[in-house]
Protein backbone atom coordinates (compact mmCIF):
# COMPACT_ATOMS: atom_id res chain seq x y z
CA UNK A 1 0.00 0.00 0.00
CA UNK A 2 2.20 2.23 0.99
CA UNK A 3 5.73 1.08 -0.53
CA UNK A 4 8.98 2.77 0.51
CA UNK A 5 7.50 4.97 3.10
CA UNK A 6 6.04 2.19 5.22
CA UNK A 7 9.96 1.23 5.34
CA UNK A 8 10.75 4.22 6.56
CA UNK A 9 8.01 4.62 9.06
CA UNK A 10 9.00 0.92 10.19
CA UNK A 11 12.41 2.21 10.92
CA UNK A 12 11.61 5.27 12.17
CA UNK A 13 9.13 3.79 14.58
CA UNK A 14 11.82 0.76 15.96
CA UNK A 15 14.04 3.28 16.31
CA UNK A 16 12.73 5.54 18.43
CA UNK A 17 10.84 3.04 20.41
CA UNK A 18 13.68 0.29 20.77
CA UNK A 19 16.39 2.68 20.83
CA UNK A 20 17.40 6.10 23.11
CA UNK A 21 18.43 9.06 21.85
CA UNK A 22 19.23 12.25 23.36
CA UNK A 23 16.16 14.35 22.17
CA UNK A 24 13.36 14.74 24.43
CA UNK A 25 10.81 11.94 24.45
CA UNK A 26 7.29 12.83 24.86
CA UNK A 27 5.61 9.65 24.24
CA UNK A 28 4.59 6.93 26.11
CA UNK A 29 2.51 3.77 26.32
CA UNK A 30 -0.46 2.56 28.12
CA UNK A 31 0.20 -0.92 29.43
CA UNK A 32 -2.77 -2.94 29.21
CA UNK A 33 -3.30 -6.52 30.72
CA UNK A 34 -6.42 -7.99 29.42
CA UNK A 35 -4.82 -10.92 28.02
CA UNK A 36 -3.76 -14.50 29.62
CA UNK A 37 -0.39 -14.70 28.32
CA UNK A 38 1.50 -12.01 29.32
CA UNK A 39 5.09 -11.99 30.98
CA UNK A 40 5.31 -10.82 34.86
CA UNK A 41 5.22 -7.36 35.74
CA UNK A 42 8.82 -7.53 36.37
CA UNK A 43 10.00 -8.68 33.16
CA UNK A 44 7.89 -5.95 31.33
CA UNK A 45 9.42 -3.45 33.47
CA UNK A 46 12.65 -4.75 33.00
CA UNK A 47 12.43 -4.44 29.23
CA UNK A 48 10.94 -1.46 29.47
CA UNK A 49 13.71 -0.15 31.25
CA UNK A 50 16.30 -1.56 29.36
CA UNK A 51 15.27 -1.84 25.75
CA UNK A 52 12.90 0.85 24.78
CA UNK A 53 12.60 4.81 25.02
CA UNK A 54 9.73 4.82 26.35
CA UNK A 55 9.96 6.70 30.08
CA UNK A 56 5.84 7.34 30.88
CA UNK A 57 3.78 4.04 31.20
CA UNK A 58 0.17 4.29 31.92
CA UNK A 59 -1.63 1.27 33.93
CA UNK A 60 -5.60 0.48 33.72
CA UNK A 61 -5.76 -0.34 37.57
CA UNK A 62 -3.26 0.25 41.29
CA UNK A 63 -1.48 -3.43 40.61
CA UNK A 64 0.44 -3.53 43.49
CA UNK A 65 3.07 -6.35 41.25
CA UNK A 66 2.93 -4.03 38.20
CA UNK A 67 3.51 -0.88 41.02
CA UNK A 68 6.18 -3.10 42.83
CA UNK A 69 8.26 -3.82 39.94
CA UNK A 70 8.85 0.11 39.16
CA UNK A 71 10.37 0.65 42.26
CA UNK A 72 13.19 2.31 42.30
CA UNK A 73 12.97 3.15 38.44
CA UNK A 74 13.19 6.85 38.75
CA UNK A 75 12.82 7.71 35.10
CA UNK A 76 9.91 6.26 34.22
CA UNK A 77 6.76 7.87 35.49
CA UNK A 78 3.53 6.44 36.09
CA UNK A 79 -0.38 7.01 35.43
CA UNK A 80 -2.15 4.91 37.37
CA UNK A 81 -6.44 3.89 36.90
CA UNK A 82 -9.19 3.81 39.58
CA UNK A 83 -11.99 1.97 37.94
CA UNK A 84 -15.57 3.68 37.02
CA UNK A 85 -17.09 1.42 39.99
CA UNK A 86 -15.02 2.81 42.49
CA UNK A 87 -15.61 6.39 41.66
CA UNK A 88 -19.48 7.31 43.93
CA UNK A 89 -16.86 5.22 46.97
CA UNK A 90 -14.32 7.74 46.78
CA UNK A 91 -16.38 10.76 46.17
CA UNK A 92 -16.26 10.78 49.83
CA UNK A 93 -13.01 12.39 51.92
CA UNK A 94 -12.39 9.03 54.44
CA UNK A 95 -12.84 6.78 51.74
CA UNK A 96 -10.18 8.81 49.49
CA UNK A 97 -8.12 9.07 52.30
CA UNK A 98 -8.39 5.10 52.99
CA UNK A 99 -7.69 3.93 49.07
CA UNK A 100 -4.63 6.36 48.92
CA UNK A 101 -3.22 4.85 52.20
CA UNK A 102 -4.19 0.74 50.71
CA UNK A 103 -3.27 1.37 47.39
CA UNK A 104 -0.70 4.32 46.67
CA UNK A 105 1.95 5.44 49.78
CA UNK A 106 2.94 1.84 50.45
CA UNK A 107 4.87 2.31 47.21
CA UNK A 108 5.91 5.91 47.86
CA UNK A 109 8.52 7.82 46.86
CA UNK A 110 10.44 4.45 45.28
CA UNK A 111 7.55 4.07 42.17
CA UNK A 112 7.55 7.23 40.54
CA UNK A 113 3.77 7.84 40.38
CA UNK A 114 2.58 11.10 38.26
CA UNK A 115 -0.99 10.57 37.85
CA UNK A 116 -4.04 9.03 39.23
CA UNK A 117 -6.54 8.97 36.55
CA UNK A 118 -10.17 8.76 38.04
CA UNK A 119 -12.00 6.32 36.11
CA UNK A 120 -11.81 5.83 32.07
CA UNK A 121 -14.37 8.03 29.71
CA UNK A 122 -16.91 8.42 32.41
CA UNK A 123 -19.03 10.62 30.49
CA UNK A 124 -19.30 8.47 27.68
CA UNK A 125 -20.99 6.01 29.99
CA UNK A 126 -23.67 8.39 30.45
CA UNK A 127 -24.08 7.37 33.63
CA UNK A 128 -25.76 10.18 35.65
CA UNK A 129 -24.80 8.60 38.57
CA UNK A 130 -21.06 8.23 37.68
CA UNK A 131 -20.95 11.92 36.05
CA UNK A 132 -22.49 13.29 38.80
CA UNK A 133 -19.37 11.91 41.16
CA UNK A 134 -16.63 12.13 39.35
CA UNK A 135 -15.68 15.73 40.30
CA UNK A 136 -16.10 15.13 43.78
CA UNK A 137 -13.93 12.08 43.26
CA UNK A 138 -10.89 14.13 41.72
CA UNK A 139 -11.24 16.42 44.51
CA UNK A 140 -11.22 14.43 47.67
CA UNK A 141 -8.21 12.16 46.33
CA UNK A 142 -6.31 15.82 45.96
CA UNK A 143 -7.38 16.74 49.03
CA UNK A 144 -6.22 13.72 50.57
CA UNK A 145 -3.44 13.85 48.37
CA UNK A 146 -2.47 17.42 50.71
CA UNK A 147 -3.13 15.78 53.86
CA UNK A 148 -0.65 13.00 53.02
CA UNK A 149 1.60 15.57 52.49
CA UNK A 150 2.01 13.65 48.89
CA UNK A 151 3.25 16.41 46.48
CA UNK A 152 4.21 15.76 42.54
CA UNK A 153 1.11 13.28 41.78
CA UNK A 154 -2.14 14.81 40.06
CA UNK A 155 -5.36 13.86 39.09
CA UNK A 156 -6.91 13.50 36.01
CA UNK A 157 -9.52 11.54 33.94
CA UNK A 158 -9.23 10.57 30.69
CA UNK A 159 -12.45 11.69 28.25
CA UNK A 160 -13.45 9.63 24.92
CA UNK A 161 -14.27 12.86 21.58
CA UNK A 162 -17.38 11.86 22.53
CA UNK A 163 -17.47 14.72 25.14
CA UNK A 164 -17.69 17.19 21.65
CA UNK A 165 -21.08 18.13 19.97
CA UNK A 166 -21.62 17.10 16.87
CA UNK A 167 -21.05 20.11 15.21
CA UNK A 168 -17.29 20.36 16.28
CA UNK A 169 -16.07 20.64 12.61
CA UNK A 170 -14.56 22.45 11.39
CA UNK A 171 -12.11 22.33 14.69
CA UNK A 172 -12.37 26.15 15.51
CA UNK A 173 -16.16 25.65 16.07
CA UNK A 174 -15.70 22.84 18.64
CA UNK A 175 -17.07 22.98 21.84
CA UNK A 176 -18.89 20.54 24.42
CA UNK A 177 -21.89 18.31 24.39
CA UNK A 178 -24.60 20.83 25.14
CA UNK A 179 -26.16 20.30 29.01
CA UNK A 180 -22.02 18.96 29.98
CA UNK A 181 -20.75 22.67 28.46
CA UNK A 182 -21.39 24.73 32.19
CA UNK A 183 -22.60 21.88 34.13
CA UNK A 184 -20.09 19.25 33.77
CA UNK A 185 -16.68 20.99 31.83
CA UNK A 186 -16.72 24.09 33.33
CA UNK A 187 -15.91 22.88 36.61
CA UNK A 188 -13.79 19.92 35.94
CA UNK A 189 -11.79 22.91 34.25
CA UNK A 190 -11.69 24.78 36.60
CA UNK A 191 -10.34 21.73 39.02
CA UNK A 192 -7.61 21.04 36.84
CA UNK A 193 -6.88 25.07 36.30
CA UNK A 194 -6.48 25.22 40.40
CA UNK A 195 -4.78 22.33 40.67
CA UNK A 196 -2.28 22.47 37.36
CA UNK A 197 -3.30 19.11 36.19
CA UNK A 198 -3.91 18.07 32.85
CA UNK A 199 -7.19 17.93 30.86
CA UNK A 200 -6.68 14.23 29.52
CA UNK A 201 -8.59 13.24 26.44
CA UNK A 202 -8.75 9.71 24.10
CA UNK A 203 -8.33 11.18 20.62
CA UNK A 204 -8.30 8.13 18.21
CA UNK A 205 -8.09 9.08 13.97
CA UNK A 206 -8.55 5.24 13.41
CA UNK A 207 -12.63 5.48 14.49
CA UNK A 208 -12.95 8.86 12.42
CA UNK A 209 -11.32 8.51 9.26
CA UNK A 210 -13.62 7.21 5.83
CA UNK A 211 -12.14 6.03 2.51
CA UNK A 212 -11.32 9.39 1.52
CA UNK A 213 -9.65 10.93 4.52
CA UNK A 214 -7.53 7.44 5.30
CA UNK A 215 -4.30 9.26 4.75
CA UNK A 216 -5.43 12.10 6.37
CA UNK A 217 -5.63 10.06 9.94
CA UNK A 218 -2.65 8.39 9.46
CA UNK A 219 -0.18 11.78 8.75
CA UNK A 220 0.26 11.07 5.09
CA UNK A 221 -1.80 13.35 3.59
CA UNK A 222 0.04 14.93 1.08
CA UNK A 223 -3.46 15.61 -1.37
CA UNK A 224 -6.04 16.45 1.05
CA UNK A 225 -5.79 19.58 3.46
CA UNK A 226 -8.54 21.04 5.64
CA UNK A 227 -8.68 24.16 5.62
CA UNK A 228 -10.53 25.63 8.78
CA UNK A 229 -13.64 28.02 6.78
CA UNK A 230 -12.89 30.14 10.20
CA UNK A 231 -9.74 30.35 11.19
CA UNK A 232 -7.90 29.89 7.28
CA UNK A 233 -5.61 27.51 9.18
CA UNK A 234 -4.74 24.49 7.06
CA UNK A 235 -4.89 20.64 8.65
CA UNK A 236 -2.60 17.90 7.35
CA UNK A 237 -3.95 15.19 9.69
CA UNK A 238 -6.69 14.58 12.03
CA UNK A 239 -4.71 13.94 15.18
CA UNK A 240 -4.48 17.98 14.75
CA UNK A 241 -8.03 18.46 13.95
CA UNK A 242 -8.97 16.12 16.94
CA UNK A 243 -6.63 18.16 19.13
CA UNK A 244 -8.00 21.54 18.09
CA UNK A 245 -11.74 21.22 18.23
CA UNK A 246 -10.89 20.03 22.28
CA UNK A 247 -9.03 22.83 22.50
CA UNK A 248 -11.66 25.39 20.73
CA UNK A 249 -14.34 23.57 23.31
CA UNK A 250 -12.22 24.58 26.42
CA UNK A 251 -11.16 28.10 24.89
CA UNK A 252 -15.16 28.36 24.60
CA UNK A 253 -15.65 27.56 28.38
CA UNK A 254 -12.82 29.79 29.48
CA UNK A 255 -10.14 27.55 30.15
CA UNK A 256 -7.98 27.34 27.20
CA UNK A 257 -4.75 27.83 28.82
CA UNK A 258 -5.09 24.12 30.87
CA UNK A 259 -2.67 21.73 29.91
CA UNK A 260 -4.14 18.97 27.67
CA UNK A 261 -2.15 14.94 27.52
CA UNK A 262 -3.73 12.34 25.15
CA UNK A 263 -4.16 9.53 27.34
CA UNK A 264 -4.65 7.29 24.67
CA UNK A 265 -3.68 6.81 21.03
CA UNK A 266 -3.24 3.84 18.59
CA UNK A 267 -3.50 1.96 15.80
CA UNK A 268 -4.92 -2.00 15.08
CA UNK A 269 -2.13 -4.02 13.26
CA UNK A 270 -4.73 -6.81 12.14
CA UNK A 271 -8.32 -6.68 12.22
CA UNK A 272 -11.61 -8.31 11.10
CA UNK A 273 -11.44 -9.99 7.10
CA UNK A 274 -11.63 -7.45 4.52
CA UNK A 275 -11.60 -4.46 7.61
CA UNK A 276 -10.69 -0.84 5.62
CA UNK A 277 -7.42 0.64 6.79
CA UNK A 278 -6.30 -2.20 9.12
CA UNK A 279 -2.89 -4.04 9.31
CA UNK A 280 0.40 -3.94 9.87
CA UNK A 281 1.72 -0.90 7.46
CA UNK A 282 -1.13 1.31 8.73
CA UNK A 283 -0.32 0.83 12.32
CA UNK A 284 3.42 1.79 11.76
CA UNK A 285 2.31 4.63 9.54
CA UNK A 286 -0.19 5.41 12.15
CA UNK A 287 2.42 5.69 15.26
CA UNK A 288 5.79 6.07 13.54
CA UNK A 289 4.13 9.53 11.88
CA UNK A 290 2.53 10.06 15.52
CA UNK A 291 5.77 9.92 17.20
CA UNK A 292 7.57 12.11 15.07
CA UNK A 293 4.76 14.61 15.20
CA UNK A 294 4.32 14.67 19.13
CA UNK A 295 8.35 14.84 19.36
CA UNK A 296 8.83 17.86 16.54
CA UNK A 297 7.23 20.04 19.06
CA UNK A 298 5.37 21.83 16.68
CA UNK A 299 2.16 21.46 18.09
CA UNK A 300 -1.07 22.05 16.18
CA UNK A 301 -2.48 25.32 13.88
CA UNK A 302 -4.18 26.24 17.07
CA UNK A 303 -1.62 25.49 19.93
CA UNK A 304 1.91 25.99 18.09
CA UNK A 305 5.02 25.10 19.83
CA UNK A 306 2.85 23.18 22.37
CA UNK A 307 4.04 19.34 23.24
CA UNK A 308 1.60 16.98 23.98
CA UNK A 309 2.50 14.28 26.51
CA UNK A 310 1.22 11.16 24.38
CA UNK A 311 0.86 7.37 25.46
CA UNK A 312 -0.01 4.62 22.53
CA UNK A 313 -2.64 2.32 22.63
CA UNK A 314 -0.73 0.38 23.60
CA UNK A 315 2.24 -1.72 24.92
CA UNK A 316 0.91 -5.07 24.05
CA UNK A 317 -1.42 -7.73 21.97
CA UNK A 318 -4.28 -8.61 24.33
CA UNK A 319 -5.78 -11.75 23.76
CA UNK A 320 -8.79 -11.23 25.70
CA UNK A 321 -10.00 -8.12 24.02
CA UNK A 322 -13.82 -8.62 22.59
CA UNK A 323 -12.61 -8.11 18.72
CA UNK A 324 -9.78 -8.53 16.25
CA UNK A 325 -8.83 -5.54 16.56
CA UNK A 326 -9.28 -4.81 19.88
CA UNK A 327 -6.51 -7.77 20.25
CA UNK A 328 -4.09 -6.39 17.94
CA UNK A 329 -3.17 -2.30 19.00
CA UNK A 330 0.18 -4.10 20.67
CA UNK A 331 3.41 -2.70 19.93
CA UNK A 332 4.78 -5.81 20.97
CA UNK A 333 3.83 -9.95 21.09
CA UNK A 334 3.52 -11.20 24.50
CA UNK A 335 7.16 -12.78 23.95
CA UNK A 336 9.28 -9.15 23.71
CA UNK A 337 9.17 -9.56 19.79
CA UNK A 338 7.59 -6.67 17.71
CA UNK A 339 4.46 -7.13 15.80
CA UNK A 340 5.69 -5.10 13.26
CA UNK A 341 8.75 -7.33 11.98
CA UNK A 342 11.05 -5.48 9.80
CA UNK A 343 13.87 -7.65 9.13
CA UNK A 344 16.51 -9.74 11.03
CA UNK A 345 19.88 -7.54 11.85
CA UNK A 346 20.70 -6.92 15.64
CA UNK A 347 21.41 -3.14 15.54
CA UNK A 348 24.17 -1.90 17.66
CA UNK A 349 25.35 1.87 18.42
CA UNK A 350 27.20 2.67 15.61
CA UNK A 351 25.05 0.75 13.37
CA UNK A 352 22.21 3.47 14.92
CA UNK A 353 24.11 6.44 14.23
CA UNK A 354 24.97 5.53 10.78
CA UNK A 355 21.19 4.27 10.35
CA UNK A 356 20.22 7.68 11.33
CA UNK A 357 22.18 9.48 9.09
CA UNK A 358 21.04 8.08 6.07
CA UNK A 359 17.32 8.37 6.85
CA UNK A 360 18.18 11.82 7.51
CA UNK A 361 19.26 12.20 3.85
CA UNK A 362 16.86 9.80 2.13
CA UNK A 363 14.31 12.66 1.68
CA UNK A 364 11.74 9.03 2.29
CA UNK A 365 12.98 6.65 0.35
CA UNK A 366 15.08 4.04 1.49
CA UNK A 367 17.30 1.07 -0.69
CA UNK A 368 17.41 -1.05 -0.15
CA UNK A 369 15.33 -2.21 3.21
CA UNK A 370 16.84 -0.96 6.31
CA UNK A 371 16.25 -4.01 8.89
CA UNK A 372 16.10 -3.72 12.83
CA UNK A 373 14.86 -6.62 14.83
CA UNK A 374 14.67 -7.33 18.71
CA UNK A 375 16.05 -10.30 19.27
CA UNK A 376 13.66 -13.36 19.21
CA UNK A 377 13.26 -13.33 22.88
CA UNK A 378 13.71 -11.20 26.09
CA UNK A 379 14.27 -12.69 29.59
Amino acid sequence: MLGSEVVYLFFFLILTLILPFSAAYHVGVNYGTVANNLPPPHQVVNFIKTKTNINHVKIFDTNPDILAAFSGITEISLTVTIPNSDIVFLSKLPNACSWLSDHILPFLPTTSIRYIAVGNEVIATSDKTLITHLLPAMESLTLALHLANVTGILVSTPHSLGILSGSSEPPSSGKFRNGYDKAIFTPILDFHNRTKSPFMVNPYPYFGFGPETLNYALFNSNDYVFVDPVTKMNYTNMFDAQLDAVYSAMKRVGYGDVDIVVAETGWPSAGEPNQTGVGLDYAAAYNGNLIKHVNSGKGTPLMSNRVFETYIFSLFNENLKSSVSEQNFGLFKPDFTQVYDVGAAQIYENAVLAAQRRSAQACGELSPLIMIHMPPRYK
